[in-house]
């Protein structure tokens, strides 16, 4: 990696993509000159950061499925970093005419591969040169372990058996480290690693916790979301934040899935 000092660093203020964006950069093998697809893209972590590192003899394609997204992204960027491109653009079904590049990365994109997840990450290997490098992260399963079964045993007290069946099936979904490594593996990628990370979110009871910026519009929506009326999952979760000694500290696991696409060389001589 280049050790000049950066003008785009990872932000520091983000408390959620910023150390998911580092865990990637752990396995990234990064350089100038190389061409990089990233996916999910968001408003630029990393895609900023990448972009320097390769310099103008690089090029990065950043794409989302958002334009509110991309269109942040590109205001961030205003003239600079040329050889940086946001495009509104679903890495669900690229583009067949997308070439190929040195290094497809994905910061906190796994849980958009939905609903297809094998096909998605098949997608942008076919879209990865021979020799390159695919490196994904995501929250894997174990993320917020003792809030969700704090959630559950509340569930079960309660008799919501409905919506402990629809949380259930949320929990299901959830991707772990093996399951990606099989992904890779059942696409012949090579020196596959496949390791997980924790992080902790620090909170406090009642409305620090209701409203916390990295759980509130993300992991707690999947809650309120197992139950039809909003008071009773108002009145449910409001019993849940008064209690959140029996669940924290909450661990994030930061999962980096990371290999090689083979090269024809590689593939002769077993």
């Amino acid at each position: 990696m280049n050790q000049h000092t950066t003008r785009w660093p990872l932000p520091k203020h983000d408390y959620w993509s910023t150390p998911f964006a580092e865990s990637l950069l752990r396995h990234l093998d990064l350089r100038s000159g190389l061409r990089i697809l990233d996916v999910a893209s968001g408003h630029g972590i990393p895609a900023f950061y990448l972009a320097e590192q390769v310099g103008p003899t690089g090029e990065v394609l950043a794409i989302d499925v958002s334009a509110g997204q991309v269109a942040r992204a590109r205001a961030i960027q205003g003239s600079q970093l040329p050889w940086l491109r946001f495009e509104c653009t679903d890495m669900r079904s690229l583009p067949p005419n997308l070439p190929t590049f040195d290094r497809v990365t994905g910061n906190l994109s796994v849980m958009f591969f939905r609903p297809n997840r094998h096909e998605t990450v098949q997608g942008l290997v076919e879209r990865l040169r021979p020799g390159g490098q695919l490196v994904l992260t995501f929250p894997s399963y174990g993320t917020f372990d003792s809030l969700w079964q704090r959630v559950d045993q509340s569930m079960i007290q309660q008799g919501l058996a409905h919506q402990r069946t629809q949380f259930q099936t949320y929990l299901n979904e959830r991707p772990s480290a093996q399951e990606g490594r099989g992904w890779l593996e059942a696409l012949d990628i090579e020196r596959i690693e496949a390791i997980e990370y924790p992080l902790e979110i620090p909170t406090g009871p009642g409305h620090e916790f209701l409203y916390h910026p990295l759980l509130r519009g993300g992991f707690l929506d999947d809650v309120y979301e197992c139950f039809e009326d909003p008071s009773l999952a108002d009145r449910f979760m409001a019993d849940i934040a008064q209690d959140v000694t029996r669940f924290t500290p909450l661990i994030a696991q930061r999962c980096v899935l990371s290999g090689w696409k083979r090269t024809p060389d590689a593939d002769r001589t077993g």
